[in-house]
């Protein structure tokens, strides 16, 4: 039978999350019309030995093949579903209606894409400071910009109405294959939506739609994040230079929420340590690029 949907998961050594992320894909009301592609990229861990435990379609490309947009594109390609989910390894599913949620927008034809949330589960391994608390109802929000209207924006609106995301996305097969995605380090999600937006597509955010997924930060990898998002994403595709977020406020808010949640000490340092490690990294990186600017 035809498959309506297709999720597509690249991997690589994801032995400690990939049973848990498919067990709950699996789980989910609309499995039986859903296929899951799998594109391995060299595991060497024994991720390939939990894969096989379940029902997908693997597919395996050597290492320097890999590209966050490259590699996307070629799972759409093998996709046989009319609607293609974006999602990665450590990510998994917080309801047994991820998908339906995120599908129910495509009853309306001029719809392309779908992103849902990514939340963090109060799990005690995880930063209590970044547990899901809402304080809104979740919801969606319609992005549309007919005639162009979307180039007529300042940088800082182009760069506001495209925080995609690929942890959690859903879209409609035969746009994809018109827009395709980038070939790029990072961003190739939040590239995908300013060009859609730019083609006069209707996207959709809807927070209703959550997957939960974590990332325990160290200071190497905190830099390389904090530089890459303020790099590729702001800088090099929007040319926005985003004012840094990490201010004293921010960070003495994080360590009020430590207080407030009673978290451990080790929290505490944790928090602080990294928060004032991103603010120098975002600091550094903007004093730099001014510089750079006025020199031209």
């Amino acid at each position: 039978m035809q498959p309506k949907i297709s999720i597509i998961i690249p991997v690589k050594n994801g032995i400690s999350t990939i049973e848990a992320c498919l067990t709950e894909i699996f789980k989910q009301t609309l499995i039986s019309d859903t296929e899951v592609i799998i594109i391995d990229s060299g595991s060497t861990d024994g991720t390939l030995e939990i894969v096989k435990k379940f029902p997908v379609r693997l597919y395996k490309i050597k290492p320097e093949e890999f590209g966050h947009g490259k590699t996307r594109n070629y799972g759409v390609s093998l996709a046989k579903g009319e609607f293609v989910v974006m999602t990665v390894q450590d990510a998994r599913p917080s309801s047994d209606k991820w998908l339906e949620t995120m599908l129910q927008h495509f009853e309306d034809s001029e719809v392309a894409g779908v992103c849902g949330q990514q939340v963090v589960p109060h799990e005690k391994n995880k930063n209590p400071v970044e547990w899901f608390r809402p304080v809104n109802k979740p919801g969606f929000n319609v992005k549309h910009f007919p005639s162009g209207t979307f180039s007529k924006l300042s940088n800082y609106e182009q760069w506001k109405n495209c925080r995609w995301d690929d942890v959690n996305a859903m879209y409609r097969k035969s746009v994809l294959e018109k827009i395709q995605f980038a070939d790029v380090a990072f961003g190739e999600d939040m590239i995908w939506a300013r060009d859609a937006l730019k083609a006069g597509q209707k996207i959709v955010y809807d927070s209703r739609s959550q997957v939960y997924h974590y990332h325990h930060y160290t200071k190497k990898s905190v830099i390389a994040a904090r530089l890459t998002q303020t790099y590729h994403f702001t800088y090099l595709t929007f040319n926005y230079l985003r004012p840094n977020p990490f201010t004293w406020h921010y960070i003495l808010k994080n360590q009020y929420l430590c207080l407030r949640y009673k978290t451990k000490p080790y929290w505490w340092f944790y928090n602080f340590k990294l928060n004032w490690i991103s603010r120098q990294t975002v600091k550094n990186f903007v004093k730099t690029q001014k510089q750079l600017s006025l020199k031209d």
